[in-house]
């Protein structure tokens, strides 16, 4: 097979602060603020901790995502998860909290920590040469049997003929 076909191996850049725009609409005020991983921010009545922040380098096609979780601070004192889950900073509209009075979005990351290499899933072109690549079950040809469009003997085929 040639490179060209095969899936480019991006690196994921685990980032540290991860940056959110937020819209009061009772105000129409839109803010922009930065939130330490592990940390929680307030914007009125919702606390917002980001768990996790990735980014891609800039020669790869953009893809900012974090994993946060927002609370919201009720009339009475306590907290209510409102929201758990990833952003995406390319789809705002899609993935951000959106509140009946606020609206959070992921903008990007910031503060790089690592890089992180992701695993391509095993293809058989990147499969170990030790490692069979038939279904469980099969075994894999004789290691002398070379395909010459002709089934192997031991196989029982039928031809289909096009018409």
């Amino acid at each position: 097979m040639s490179a060209a076909t095969a899936p480019a191996k991006a690196d994921r850049i685990e980032n540290q602060v991860a940056v959110f725009s937020a819209l009061d609409k009772v105000t129409a005020h839109i803010s922009k603020f930065e939130v330490a991983l592990g940390e929680t921010a307030t914007f009125g009545a919702l606390k917002i901790t980001p768990r996790a922040c990735y980014s891609r380098p800039p020669t790869e096609e953009p893809k900012t995502t974090t994993f946060v979780e927002i609370d919201e601070t009720q009339l009475d004192g306590s907290e209510k998860r409102i929201f758990t889950g990833w952003m995406f900073a390319e789809s705002p509209g899609i993935y951000g909290l959106e509140h009946p009075t606020y609206d959070v979005w992921l903008t990007e990351c910031n503060k790089p920590a690592r890089t992180i290499v992701e695993q391509k899933p095993v293809t058989p072109e990147t499969a170990p040469a030790d490692a069979p690549a038939t279904a469980e079950g099969q075994q894999p040809p004789d290691a002398g049997y070379q395909d010459n469009g002709e089934p192997p003997p031991d196989q029982d085929y039928r031809r289909r003929v096009r018409r």
